[in-house]
């Protein structure tokens, strides 16, 4: 199978899809890849190193996607890319359909293969492709919430670990998942008082035995939420509904219960965000001020940290891309049902119900 590498161009994202020893990995199984010239550059991979993998580089992105039978990237196709997608070509990806209808479209229409990174489901119920930008953003979102804290930046001029004699910051981390905990270890770490709002009362016991001493936990509820914030300066919304929209915990009204100069992490704004009063930003101009809230609503966080970030990615996502190169991604998704969980678009067909659903458009369970 010939495997395409395009550079990312959506705002401010320096990830790439593979690293060179990636790429070499599936050089060796007997497939060849194109990698669009300078695609690497932000993470610090240069084009001699995919070279050196076996990679052939390409001037432009309509050349990687003119040869690829699989594309594997980071972010989904801005509307630039939309006409260079072909049918029955595969894409292996972080889609995140459920918040963008144009995008659906446009996939559905092009009669692409669409394998979306943070669907594909474990038994178990983990998600082992959305996990490592999940550790990252998770990490990124407290320190980026730290930093907005300061005067200088907007926020109420506090320093999230206190010194001696005057108390941290507090903390509040909406959802006990893989992001939740990295946030809340992170911020922890960091000096804050934390705490942790799930649903789920058996992942909150684990988190109170597996969390330092300054994290605590609470059941998640509209009450709950409400008491906590006059006395929050954080929070990070970190909820996921995997493949669906994400629900609203706090609504525009309750920021009236929050000191002005807090902030709000959405790390959820992929898919539709954790806060009513969120609308996606970019790392360019990633923050702005609504009712005296400070929010930050980047929908590629990792991105900032491309090189960490990429290195992490190409760990969960190789063995995959080798399986869909290897057998063609029917097979593939046959013999693992977890990769087919992945399948959000193919023949023309949605077949992910919550993508379906939240668009009120027809559903086609997989057929394979």
């Amino acid at each position: 199978m010939k495997i395409g590498i395009p550079k990312e161009i959506k705002n401010n994202e320096n990830r790439v899809g593979m690293t060179p020893a990636g790429v070499a990995a599936l050089v060796a199984h007997g497939h060849s890849v194109v990698v669009q010239h300078t695609a690497g550059e932000g993470s610090a991979f240069a084009d001699e190193a995919y070279a050196k993998a076996g990679a052939t580089i390409v001037p432009a992105i309509a050349d990687v996607y003119a040869q690829a039978d699989m594309i594997v990237k980071v972010k989904e196709p801005i509307e630039e890319e939309y006409r260079l997608v072909r049918q029955g070509q595969v894409l292996f990806t972080y889609f995140h359909f459920a918040c963008e209808r144009h995008l659906t479209e446009a996939m559905i229409a092009a009669g692409a293969v669409c394998i979306a990174y943070e669907t594909v489901q474990l038994p178990d119920g983990s998600l082992p492709l959305l996990q490592p930008m999940s550790e990252v953003a998770g990490r990124m979102a407290a320190l980026n919430g730290a930093y907005y804290l300061q005067k200088t930046k907007g926020g109420s001029g506090k320093l999230i670990s206190g010194v001696p004699g005057v108390e941290p910051a507090r903390v509040l981390v909406l959802g006990g998942g893989i992001v939740g905990e990295a946030a809340a270890r992170m911020a922890a770490g960091l000096g804050a008082d934390v705490t942790i709002a799930d649903i789920s009362l058996p992942r909150l016991r684990q988190l109170d035995i597996a969390t330092p001493p300054n994290v605590h936990t609470i059941y998640s509820s509209p009450a709950n939420i409400m008491q906590l914030l006059p006395q929050t300066d954080i929070v990070v919304g970190s909820v996921l509904v995997p493949g669906d929209k994400t629900p609203h915990l706090i609504t525009r009204p309750m920021l009236a219960l929050m000191q002005p100069g807090s902030v709000l992490v959405d790390v959820a704004i992929d898919q539709g965000g954790c806060f009513e009063t969120s609308r996606p930003t970019t790392h360019s101009e990633p923050v702005y001020t609504l009712d005296g809230i400070l929010h930050y609503c980047v929908a590629n966080i990792p991105g900032a940290v491309p090189n960490t970030s990429t290195h992490a990615l190409t760990n969960a996502t190789l063995r995959y891309a080798i399986n869909l190169a290897d057998k063609g991604w029917r097979q593939a998704c046959a013999d693992d049902p977890a990769l087919a969980r992945g399948v959000n678009i193919a023949g023309g067909q949605v077949t992910y119900k919550a993508v379906a659903d939240v668009f009120h458009l027809p559903y086609q369970p997989l057929n394979l």
